[in-house]
């Protein structure tokens, strides 16, 4: 770790700080608008409730004594669904002229100690889509991907959701005693498809195979020979 790097939990009075470098990491971000608001007001008192939610942690880095990194992050469980308690990191962020001074580690080995303290047994990270330098900082510090994410907007998903019902209804009508009834004809179709032909079945497929090919056969005055 290089002199001057240090890292603290984030008080009131650091809002300031944070929100500067929220707004910075929105601009670097091509997705901005996932990240945080571009309203310095609004964003402050988002980041107060983050420092005062349960479970919310929040760590200033600095270099040289001036504010250059953030880490946002939140101890989640136990809960209603799962006795599992883990660390959510919500953003890491360091300002692009304090990087490759050790900050972010120094950022991460500090939460992780706090992780440790809580019993979270694993820690998630959710980087956004094309921080290709979050991904590879993330990768060799040891994440490995975890599970796939799916993302619609909430006017898309009442759209869909509008028609959904009669698609439900018909699915549950099929899975009732007409749908039993499709089910049983299909397998014997298949069963009886699988079953050897008897000998008129045999005789009527070779019928018809010689006169397809009496239909096929050229006239006598054809030049081609078969």
């Amino acid at each position: 770790m290089r002199p001057g790097v240090q890292v603290c939990p984030a008080g009131p009075g650091d809002l300031d700080a944070l929100v500067q470098l929220c707004l910075a990491a929105r601009s670097e971000s091509g997705v901005g608008t996932q990240l945080c608001t571009d309203d310095a007001d609004r964003l402050r008192d988002q980041l107060g409730a983050f420092l005062g939610a349960p479970g919310g942690r929040v760590l200033v880095g600095s270099v040289d004594g001036e504010p250059a990194g953030m880490l946002l992050a939140r101890i989640a469980g136990p809960s209603l669904f799962t006795d599992v308690v883990s660390l959510n990191l919500e953003v890491v962020f360091v300002l692009p002229d304090a990087r490759r001074r050790g900050l972010g580690h120094l950022l991460l080995a500090t939460v992780a100690d706090e992780a440790d303290r809580a019993g979270a047994s694993e820690v998630y990270a959710t980087p956004l889509p094309g921080s290709r330098g979050m991904q590879r900082f993330l990768a060799q510090l040891g994440f490995a991907p975890a599970a796939a994410h799916r993302v619609v907007t909430t006017s898309a998903l009442q759209r869909r959701l509008a028609h959904e019902p009669a698609a439900t209804t018909g699915a549950i009508r099929r899975s009732g005693p007409r749908g039993l009834e499709d089910l049983i004809a299909r397998r014997r179709q298949a069963r009886a498809a699988r079953t050897p032909a008897s000998g008129d079945q045999v005789a009527s497929i070779t019928m018809q195979v010689n006169r397809a090919v009496q239909m096929r056969r050229p006239s006598a005055s054809s030049t081609t020979t078969w």
